[in-house]
């Protein structure tokens, strides 16, 4: 049962974040539900960080503070987070996020709605490095499905379509089957890790715009390197991608039927992903070939 007495925890990894820290940090501890734990996880930050952090803690004891004695990367300070809070529901948030003050409260009331729910979402609106919002609406129901496939098929059909119908890594979940879902790090295993999440058990949706994001596009090279991963997996990543979902189907428990359906469904995904690359690499031909050709002096 959800209430007022519920205790909601939310994860905040960060590394270097001092000047990013003081607004999420406001937006976390201004829910309008009562019982939050805020985790800071800090991930051996080597400027101002670790200060800001037990100054604020010492002053308002919702604040529990954590510092890596060493730099355990993104994924592993994320997960640490996860694992050393303590309430019933857990959540992410970035150093450079924000949430509105109904954000913990509104998924919440969709958990105490639908108790088979092992994740609620919320519309998020995201901000470019070029200033512009985005956002866009989820009307679909085929994650709030009891049918694992249907969910894990739901949610490869947004992947191929839009960051901004979902992002299922800035939820509120249930605490205990989140930690205990095993991840690897590697590129896009962000998107792994939510095909994980829907064959685990069926989602809740909130339409209603309760967390802010930045975002900005990074090319695998780039995020090969953030990610401390080999460089030459940036040229496979798709193909790793889904070679990781297609082992983590082997012992999920699905059906024979089930695991066939759910296989077609990451192969299709490859196939589309694939005809993408080919058709940006045929524009690109196509304009070097049109190029006019620079006379040498």
């Amino acid at each position: 049962m959800t209430g007022a007495d519920t205790l909601v925890s939310v994860g905040l990894p960060t590394r270097n974040g001092a000047e990013r820290l003081e607004r999420v940090i406001g937006s976390v501890l201004a829910q309008d539900h009562e019982r939050i734990q805020l985790v800071i996880c800090d991930n051996a930050s080597t400027d101002g960080t670790e200060e800001l952090c037990r100054a604020l803690a010492k002053d308002d004891d919702r604040i529990l503070y954590h510092r890596q004695p060493e730099n355990v990367g993104i994924l592993g300070n994320f997960m640490t987070a996860g694992r050393i809070a303590q309430g019933e529901f857990f959540r992410w948030v970035s150093d450079d996020d924000w949430l509105e003050p109904a954000c913990v409260s509104r998924s919440l009331q969709a958990f105490a709605d639908d108790e088979r729910l092992l994740l609620v979402t919320t519309q998020i609106a995201y901000t470019g490095p070029d200033g512009v919002t985005s956002t866009a609406e989820y009307e679909g129901v085929g994650l709030l499905s009891d049918d694992p496939v249907e969910r894990f098929t739901e949610m490869l059909r947004m992947l191929n379509e839009s960051h901004l119908l979902i992002d299922p890594l800035y939820g509120l979940f249930r605490r205990e089957p989140l930690v205990a879902i095993r991840r690897r790090n590697m590129l896009r295993e962000d998107e792994v890790f939510a095909t994980k999440l829907a064959l685990t058990g069926p989602w809740g949706h909130v339409p209603e715009v309760l967390g802010r994001r930045n975002w900005k596009h990074e090319t695998p090279s780039i995020l090969a390197r953030r990610l401390d991963v080999p460089a030459w997996q940036a040229r496979f990543a798709t193909t790793l991608q889904c070679r990781e979902m297609l082992r983590w189907l082997q012992e999920a428990e699905l059906t024979d039927e089930q695991r066939r359906r759910a296989r077609a469904a990451v192969y299709r995904m490859f196939l589309v992903r694939q005809q993408r690359v080919a058709a940006r690499r045929s524009r690109k031909l196509a304009r070097m070939a049109t190029r006019p050709l620079s006379r040498g002096r």
